[in-house]
């Protein structure tokens, strides 16, 4: 919770007037679709509550409060609500560490017993009371949770729910003499039940893996002493030590120590990455070699892990126009199926088409198959799926909206620096002018662009490599370049600009070169000219194919970088359509008539501030990395982790494949129960039948929806 909360009058929590707007809570054990739709439903119909929305996959809840009051008295009036829907489900504040899902030995052991009966009241020889006792018995024994849910949800007028109707079928079944079964369809019932909570759980288990990469505590180094501490208590600038086989708390720089990095819990990256002193390492890392000694950058609340598992609690809040559709059908399509099964059961009799015995029979069946569990549980399971998939390579979606509006991508634009290229330069043309050579220019050169911190600047002096002269003075002119005062020497490096405002001529030949150009001059004669180049990233070109094999129509690219640099990448990438030299405002004019004539979704991927309003405008914006600008992840609707373009491909592969998942679980789950529904009413199909286009459709969708996880990608 956040806000303020006051204690007061003994142990009574009070919410001022600055209190917390949300509470949320952790249901532990709840697994059944329904039951969360009734619960939210009961939950924002609480005093105070302005709102209630679960999260099944997650099992959590999240309660909008619409005024102050006793957080003690509302929680308890939560569980109350929740343990009369679904007995047995633990609510607590969310802070509360989860236990480690227990295998249900007692359900087993009662269905078995359930079980043991049903065969021997079959395999009983003659038609004694003692049959009916065992049949009776059977039942009791199978269905004791049912019957209880049936009373409790009775006393408060609730009736359409998958409990009354199971109910109500098999009472019928009794009715009318199925006494095996009545017994039959009580135990796959329950039984059913179980296996697809345990299939829930193990897939949000799955799911959810991702969080428990974060280490809770660090070993701190002050004063040579070593101090195990929590890691939210590690201040910026402090040192921690790694040790091998250890995950980084946070993120930092080495000062000491060298190593090899497994990243692939943050990136989904296999290989290695090999830090030493003066690389920067990020939480959730794995330490794989030698002991670390790492400074930190970033506190903990602020570390790219922690900005990736926010985006992950985002995501599990954002429901998908599937998902939303699903839980609105769900409340329409039981109390139907229920009246179609009442007219199935009264009308054809009264019109002498048959007996109210068989009639009713068919009724019964109607009643079984009117559950929608398999739609309300298989479809969020396969969304969520589908973004543990995609945060598994590195990419983190905020919903599952997103993952579906993805698998309707018809085109692809890019941001050019830092985003196709790396962002860092070198060196690639040494052009000097008359009586100068290449490495006295390169030496004069890197002499001046030594006091500059300009990634240009950088390039070049990590080019002309060390230097050991005195500088005397070093003057950054912002825009331009620098200039240098050593030794009775003027130097001038930067732009022509800069040149001709001090009165030197530069090669105007120069100018047209793709790069940034760097002119030098000496003491106010031109030294000649030095070519830096942005590298793009290894996976661009390979991004580029991916695209085109997935469909995509359009791949484009708009920068603000000069226009020969842009038509360069443009080129060697084979893009369809570029822009350079563009203004912020002029990238979202052209990114919108580009997007009108798309035919369909538009993805933009950028990094920097200056990419936020398109991030935003987009039909789905990614951010280039976890350490790009807060504003820019803010603005897009994922973030890719691994700074990787191959990251959008990968999403709109799995999105695609998700989708089709879902689309399947759907069709499969509606086809079966339609199809069982209209054999039920031609007298074609038994309660058997039923009970299989029940649970065993849900457990079947809910396997198939966990298939997701285990799809990899062509481009890893």
């Amino acid at each position: 919770m956040s806000g303020i909360l006051h204690q007061v009058q003994g142990r009574k929590k009070l919410m001022d007037s600055h209190f917390s707007s949300e509470l949320r809570l952790s249901l532990e054990g709840l697994n059944c679709a329904n039951c969360s739709a009734r619960i939210e439903e009961q939950v924002s119909g609480l005093p105070g509550v302005s709102g209630a929305a679960i999260d099944l996959v997650g099992g959590r809840m999240k309660v909008s409060l619409s005024e102050r009051g006793d957080s003690d008295e509302l929680l308890s009036r939560i569980r109350a609500v929740v343990d009369s829907i679904e007995p047995g489900v633990v609510v607590s504040e969310e802070s509360v560490s989860r236990s480690s899902p227990v295998f249900p030995r007692k359900d087993v052991f009662r269905l078995s017993s359930a079980a043991v009966l049903w065969i021997l009241a079959i395999f009983l020889p003659g038609d004694g009371a003692w049959r009916t006792v065992l049949y009776v018995s059977a039942y009791l024994v199978a269905g004791i949770n049912v019957l209880r849910s049936v009373f409790l949800n009775f006393r408060k007028g609730i009736v359409f729910d998958e409990f009354f109707l199971m109910a109500a079928a098999t009472f019928g079944a009794f009715a009318i003499g199925e006494f095996a079964e009545a017994v039959a369809v009580m135990l796959f019932y329950e039984s059913g039940e179980l296996v697809q909570s345990m299939a829930v759980e193990r897939s949000r288990r799955s799911i959810l893996s991702l969080m428990d990469i974060r280490p809770d505590s660090a070993t701190l180094l002050e004063n040579g002493k070593e101090q195990r501490v929590k890691a939210m208590d590690v201040r910026v600038g402090q040192t921690v030590l790694i040790r091998p086989g250890e995950r980084v708390p946070l993120d930092g720089v080495v000062s000491a120590g060298t190593s090899s990095l497994d990243t692939s819990s943050l990136t989904g990256e296999s290989v290695p990455r090999d830090a030493g002193e003066g690389d920067e390492v990020l939480a959730g890392s794995v330490n794989l070699g030698g002991t670390l000694r790492v400074e930190v950058l970033r506190p903990f609340g602020e570390s790219t892990l922690s900005k990736g598992l926010r985006l992950i609690e985002e995501a599990r809040e954002r429901k998908a126009p599937t998902e939303r559709f699903i839980t609105s059908f769900a409340k329409w399509y039981t109390p139907v199926v229920v009246i179609l099964a009442a007219l199935l059961a009264v009308i054809p009799p009264l019109a002498g088409l048959g007996a109210f015995r068989d009639w009713g029979y068919r009724a019964l069946v109607f009643l079984v198959v009117s559950c929608p569990c398999a739609l309300v549980i298989s479809v969020p399971l396969a969304l969520f799926g589908g973004i543990g998939a995609a945060s598994r390579r590195g990419l983190l979606l905020k919903g599952g909206s997103v993952l579906e509006t993805m698998a309707r991508t018809k085109a692809v634009l890019f941001d050019k620096t830092g985003t196709l290229t790396q962002g860092k330069f070198r060196v690639t043309g040494i052009f000097p002018a008359d009586r100068f050579s290449r490495e006295e220019l390169l030496a004069i050169a890197g002499a001046a662009e030594r006091g500059s911190n300009h990634p240009i600047a950088m390039a070049v002096a990590s080019e002309a490599g060390a230097f050991d002269g005195p500088v005397e003075a070093v003057e950054e002119l912002p825009g331009l370049g620098v200039r240098l005062f050593r030794e009775g020497e003027d130097i001038l490096a930067g732009n022509a600009r800069l040149l001709e405002r001090n009165g030197v001529n530069v090669d105007k030949g120069a100018e047209g070169k793709p790069g940034a150009v760097v002119h030098i001059a000496r003491n106010g004669t031109y030294a000649g000219h030095i070519v830096v180049e942005d590298t793009l990233r290894h996976g661009s070109s390979q991004t580029v194919r991916r695209l085109r094999g997935l469909g995509v129509s359009t791949i484009g690219m708009l920068s603000g970088d000069r226009p020969e640099n842009a038509a360069q990448a443009a080129e060697i990438l084979g893009l369809d359509i570029w822009e350079g030299g563009l203004m912020p405002s002029e990238k979202l004019d052209h990114f919108q008539k580009i997007r009108a004539n798309a035919g369909g979704v538009t993805l933009f991927i950028g990094d920097g501030m200056n990419d936020a309003p398109l991030l935003a405008a987009a039909d789905v914006g990614l951010a280039m990395g976890g350490l790009g600008a807060d504003v820019a992840i803010e603005a897009a609707d994922g973030v890719i982790l691994s700074d990787d373009p191959l990251g959008v491909a990968d999403g709109i592969e799995i999105a695609r494949r998700t989708r089709s998942i879902v689309w399947q679980n759907i069709a499969f789950a509606l086809g079966v129960k339609g199809l069982v529904l209209a054999l039920g009413a031609f007298g074609m199909a038994t309660m058997w039948e039923a009970v299989f286009a029940d649970v065993g459709v849900a457990v079947l969708a809910t396997l198939n929806a966990a298939r997701i996880l285990k799809t990899g990608t062509s481009g890893h």
